[in-house]
C-alpha cells in the first residue's frame, strides 16, 4: 500500500521495514558501547534516565512510557535495585505501589552513560542525515508517536 504526500509516494511496508531495522541497529549498537564502557543495557539506561528526569515515578509509569508490560517493568526496576542503581520506597497515597528513586550510585552511572548515549547517538545520526534531513525526521517520529499514543495504539493489555 502506498500513500502520497506532497513530495511523492511512499511504500509504506517499506518505510516500516527501514524504520523497524534503523531501530533495531541503533538499539544494538547504543547497547554494545553502554554495555562496553558502563555495564549496562540500553534499556538499563532509558530506565534510569527516566527514573532521574521522573522523580518518585510508579512501575506503571515506566510501563506507559515505554509501551510495554507491568510485569516487564518490574522485573527491570528488580534488576536496578539488585546493582543498587533504583529503589523502591513505599508510596504515602497508595500503599499497593511503591516510588522509585536513583541511588547515588544510579545517579552517577546515568550521569556517565549519558554522555556515551549523546555521543554514539551524534555518530551514528549525526554522522549520516544532515541538519534538515534529521529534522524531517524527528518531526515525522514525534507526529507518528504522538498519534499513536494518543489513541492508546500498541499499548500492552498486561
Amino acid at each position: 500500500m502506498a500513500s502520497t504526500s506532497s513530495g511523492g509516494t511512499v511504500e509504506l511496508s517499506g518505510f516500516f521495514a527501514d524504520l523497524v531495522r534503523c531501530e533495531t541497529r541503533l538499539y544494538n549498537a547504543l547497547n554494545d558501547r553502554l554495555r562496553e564502557r558502563h555495564g549496562i543495557v540500553t534499556s538499563q539506561f532509558e530506565a534510569l534516565r527516566y527514573l532521574r528526569d521522573h522523580p518518585g515515578s510508579r512501575v506503571a509509569d515506566l510501563a506507559a512510557e515505554f509501551a510495554i508490560g507491568i510485569g516487564a517493568t518490574s522485573k527491570t526496576i528488580d534488576r536496578l535495585e539488585k546493582q543498587g542503581w533504583a529503589a523502591r520506597q513505599p508510596n504515602p497515597a497508595d500503599r499497593r505501589s511503591s516510588l522509585l528513586a536513583l541511588t547515588d550510585n544510579g545517579t552517577q552511572l546515568v550521569g556517565a552513560a549519558e554522555k556515551t548515549f549523546t555521543a554514539e547517538v551524534a555518530e551514528l545520526i549525526g554522522g549520516t542525515l544532515d541538519s534538515s534531513s534529521a529534522t524531517a525526521a524527528a518531526q515525522a517520529l514525534s507526529k507518528l508517536r504522538s498519534v499513536l499514543e494518543r489513541n492508546q495504539i500498541g499499548t500492552p493489555t498486561g
